[in-house]
């Protein structure tokens, strides 16, 4: 794939700071756009930020003004599923608002190619062991359904005005690049391998699992980890992807293997030396007992192939991150906390 201008929109984020230093490491000119309530200037290491936020036209229309993107890769969004339970309005106007507002920008300043960041919250239980992409899409949480609408948004736009997507669902994201200075820094964090590493610190609050009574072998939910750099390396392949094949498309990203809950701590404990405390709290509204990604499609059609396919190593490489966090992230020892926003 030849080297391109691309825009990330969330950059400052979790997943967008590893997509920015994948990039640019390969000779792409990366450009961030993030509003930072979240994301953290930090992270933002690999390109120039642009401060600002899907919410504002305006502001997206000055950063679309001021340099030609080929593609726009957007990983902007409330993403806390609790949350989304509780307050459902934020995240139908940040996840479905603020993607047709990107779109439209996009549309005003001729860029016709965008990667979207989507979730397995958008199949809501499933009803097969593996899911494929053809599996029914029944969210059962606003965050999954904010995510379906703006897929919908894309697919509508392929055919209206011939924009080139391909939407990519993740799993569970998980892992660092702690040689690079990156890694899951959420001052607000819900995410279980974080929330068990920063236990076996002594840091934050007690340690949750929520539910012991679900319908799997040790009755702890189940889901499909895969590393945040493998991410990164479908994101790039999609470029290329786009570049060959008009349409929307969309793609599962996952492991295509399940870790419960408790095997998540067992296997901490075991990267760490430390055994973990918890307490089991009740289920959270919206979660599925078992979320499990059949990835054939992403590995056939986009060649992509997972580097990191074991659990172990996935949490050593976050353990290496939260044991010496940078300066800049929520979880070292003298950050300031900052109230939870627009998930990056």
């Amino acid at each position: 794939m030849s080297t391109s201008s691309i825009l990330i929109c969330g950059g400052a984020g979790y997943i967008g700071s590893h997509m920015a230093q994948w990039l640019a490491e390969r000779g792409h000119t990366v450009t961030v756009l993030d509003n930072l309530s979240t994301g953290h200037r930090g992270a933002v290491r690999w390109g120039r930020l642009i401060e600002a936020d899907l919410m504002d036209p305006a502001g997206l229309k000055r950063a679309f003004s001021g340099q030609r993107f080929d593609a726009v890769m957007h990983f902007c969004a409330r993403s806390l599923v609790g949350e989304s339970v509780a307050e459902p309005y934020p995240y139908y106007s940040n996840n479905v608002t603020g993607t047709l507002n990107l779109l439209e920008a996009m549309r005003d300043h001729d860029v016709s190619q965008i990667v979207f960041s989507s979730t397995a919250a958008v199949f809501g239980n499933p009803i097969s062991e593996a899911i494929d992409e053809e599996h029914p899409r029944s969210p059962i949480n606003p965050y999954g359904a904010s995510k379906l609408m703006a897929e919908r948004f894309l697919a509508d736009a392929a055919h209206a005005y011939g924009l080139r997507s391909v939407t990519l669902r993740y799993f569970n994201a998980a892992g660092a690049l702690p040689e690079h200075g990156i890694g899951e820094a959420h001052a607000c964090e819900t995410h279980l391998i974080p929330n068990v590493l920063r236990a076996a610190l002594g840091q934050g609050p007690a340690l949750k699992v929520f539910g012991n009574d679900y319908d799997t072998a040790d009755g702890t939910c189940v889901r499909d980890y895969v590393h945040v750099q493998d991410l990164a390396q479908a994101h790039a392949l999609a470029l290329g992807f786009m570049a060959r094949e008009a349409g929307a498309h969309t793609f599962n990203l996952g492991n295509a293997q399940g870790f419960s809950v408790q095997e998540v701590i067992a296997t901490a404990a075991s990267v760490t030396g430390v055994q973990i405390p918890y307490d089991v709290a009740p289920r959270r509204a919206g979660d599925p007992a078992r979320l499990v990604a059949s990835s054939e499609k992403a590995r056939r059609v986009l060649g992509w192939t997972p580097q990191w396919t074991a659990l172990e190593p996935i949490i050593e490489s976050a353990w290496r991150w939260h044991r010496d966090p940078p300066s800049w992230s929520p979880h070292h020892p003298h950050a300031h906390a900052h109230a939870p926003g627009q998930i990056a």
